[in-house]
């Protein structure tokens, strides 16, 4: 910007050079890959699936947020996986407002069948970059997020 506030020749606004654009045309890379490899289940579905694997059963709220989900839709994905199969649900003995979310047998099968897929998916989507640079760029967006 200049001194005036108006754009300098060379500080014009270029669409490609934004983070939420870069961002949102990486993220479609990643989801085209997804849906090509793991086409059973949807990205949140399958967030779902590994972070119970991890941590066990969860109330439905705490699912939502170490997901990075709202509490409608984490409740969508929860529901269309209890129709499946893949997860089941019961109440919280202390407090019966409370729902605890946890994988069925039949999910932790379809899971560790698709997480190989899921490592691939990740190894897709980094490919352009070199070791090094895909360590640096997780690296950021974690530090951003």
């Amino acid at each position: 910007m200049t001194k005036d506030d108006t754009p300098a020749p060379d500080d014009s606004y270029q669409l490609d050079r934004q983070v939420g654009f870069v961002l949102r045309r990486a993220s479609q890379r990643h989801l085209s890959i997804f849906s090509e490899l793991i086409p059973e289940l949807t990205p949140t579905q399958f967030a779902a699936l590994a972070k119970l694997v991890e941590t066990g059963p969860v109330s439905q709220n705490a699912l939502g947020r170490i997901t990075a989900m709202d509490a409608a839709t984490i409740k969508g994905v929860v529901d269309r996986l209890v129709k499946r199969g893949l997860l089941t649900t019961s109440r919280d003995e202390r407090d019966r407002r409370r729902t605890i979310v946890d994988l069925s047998d039949r999910g932790r099968i379809l899971y560790h069948q698709l997480e190989p897929r899921a490592r691939l998916i990740t190894r897709q989507t980094l490919a352009p970059l070199d070791r090094t640079e895909q360590e640096q760029l997780l690296a950021l967006l974690a530090h951003i997020c």
